[in-house]
């Protein structure tokens, strides 16, 4: 975003000029413009988002657009590592009708997340991957989107400061190759999803062939879909 658009979201947003000098200093300071003003926006949604929780990235916008082509009618949703609950809220709005449910193992995440999840029907667990998920829901679940940390730990030092300083680096930290978190979610995929189901996760380009063996091997079909203009990479896992 250039600075003039910057200025003028948060002139648009501030209700006096206190607030906006205050706005002003804390994004000289160096926090992210979501955090500052509070929200970001995400598929046509003003999602809420909270100081120190993970911004969504509009290059993430594809992984909803490849679930709402794949969901069934009244699909059951379940939104892992949501973060501020981006995901499943943006799908969810696009479907029109389906249960969802939300996840993450950060505190911070979940007090954000049920502010957004809640609004389009959903509920949000507080809990590590599948642990907090209701019982119910193994082998009931047609999406499942799983917004895993893949930067690996090596290189997390080398993200922008907005997120390496700003964001909780339990969403950012994917391990040692990057795909420690993604390996622990498509173990327990298949117990969770529905005949059919899929499985949806965001990767990098390089990671992909890597993350696509990572899902074969725990029994899901992998395919991956790009989008070049986006510079997004998405995984999608299919349980047979």
């Amino acid at each position: 975003m250039f600075a003039e658009d910057e200025a003028e979201l948060l002139l648009s947003t501030a209700r006096t000029p206190d607030e906006l000098d205050a706005m002003v200093e804390r994004r000289a300071a160096g926090l992210p413009l979501e955090h500052v003003v509070g929200w970001a926006e995400f598929r046509g949604l003003r999602i809420t988002v909270d100081e120190g929780v993970f911004v969504p990235r509009r290059r993430t916008e594809f992984l909803v657009t490849q679930a709402e082509s794949l969901a069934p009618p009244g699909a059951v949703v379940v939104d892992l590592c949501c973060g501020s609950g981006a995901l499943g809220a943006a799908l969810v709005s696009a479907l029109g009708s389906a249960e969802l449910y939300a996840a993450d193992i950060d505190p911070a995440a979940v007090r954000c997340a049920r502010g957004n999840v809640t609004a389009a029907g959903g509920r949000v667990y507080e809990g590590d991957l599948y642990e907090p998920l209701p019982d119910e829901l193994r082998g009931r679940v047609d999406v499942l989107l799983a917004n895993v940390p893949y930067v690996p730990t090596e290189e997390v030092g080398l993200l922008p400061a907005e997120a390496r300083v700003h964001e909780a680096r339990v969403a950012l930290d994917g391990g040692e190759d990057g795909l420690d978190v993604l390996r622990r979610v498509t173990a327990e995929a298949p117990a969770w999803l529905a005949p059919g189901g899929k499985l949806l996760f965001e990767t990098s380009e390089r990671q992909a062939a890597a993350a696509a063996a990572v899902v074969a091997g725990d029994g899901l079909v992998p395919h991956v879909v790009t989008c070049e203009d986006l510079y997004a990479t998405v995984v999608i896992a299919t349980r047979a």
